[in-house]
């Protein structure tokens, strides 16, 4: 069941000086989400934001989703806290925990979505065990921990391979895609399956935001 097109700018990427204002502005360009990369340095090597910057993101007025990436080990503590701090979606890696539908089944009894987060070389295969519990997949196409990297060309047969797998459960679930993507590859990872395009520099790093976003979206 494909959805409409979501662009979701990866504020990794925006003015940690100005994030509200920077955010904001992505959005009034014509994005519908807000991407938020959380990393440990610990299940990656870098460090980022917490749920201190998700509230204080809505306490500034940023009223769309946002989709909480989680790139931590463990990570069933920092779940509530970001429930809390007014986060819509989180999204865990299987690797980062030793129960994933008690993980899910976590996110979803703080009122959140779920979504599972698969890097470059990790399998599908434990879609079948948890396809009642999840609202989003999303698949990498850089290895996690850093942005400004080059798309991994074997995402799109994953991409593939996840729509395949959405379709047959019949059920609403986005797919989501986060690495490398600009507006000259959107046409080829849109055509491989996928409905939420995570941007980062790509939007964050251009003059225009709008002009890259409705690059995006027509492309």
């Amino acid at each position: 069941m494909k959805q409409s097109l979501v662009i979701a700018p990866s504020i990794l990427s925006a003015d940690f000086a100005n994030l509200g204002e920077d955010t904001q502005k992505a959005l009034d360009a014509g994005a519908q989400w807000v991407h938020f990369d959380v990393m440990d340095n610990h299940y990656v090597p870098n460090l980022t934001i917490g749920p201190l910057v998700c509230q204080a993101l809505r306490d500034f007025g940023i009223t769309a989703p946002i989709d909480v990436h989680l790139m931590c080990k463990p990570v069933d503590r920092l779940i509530p806290d970001f429930a809390k701090a007014g986060a819509s979606l989180v999204s865990v890696h299987p690797e980062s925990t030793e129960h994933l539908d008690a993980t899910l089944s976590l996110i979803k009894s703080h009122g959140m979505q779920a979504g599972v987060v698969f890097n470059p070389t990790t399998p599908l295969d434990c879609l079948d065990w948890v396809s009642d519990k999840i609202d989003l997949i999303l698949v990498m196409s850089v290895n996690p921990g850093f942005g400004g990297q080059a798309f991994i060309p074997s995402a799109l047969d994953k991409l593939e391979q996840a729509r395949a797998w959405i379709d047959r459960t019949d059920r609403p679930i986005r797919l989501e895609v986060d690495g490398g993507v600009k507006p000259e590859n959107a046409h080829v990872i849109k055509k491989a399956g996928a409905d939420t395009l995570v941007a980062g520099s790509a939007i964050f790093g251009a003059d225009d935001y709008a002009k890259v976003i409705e690059q995006l979206v027509k492309a």
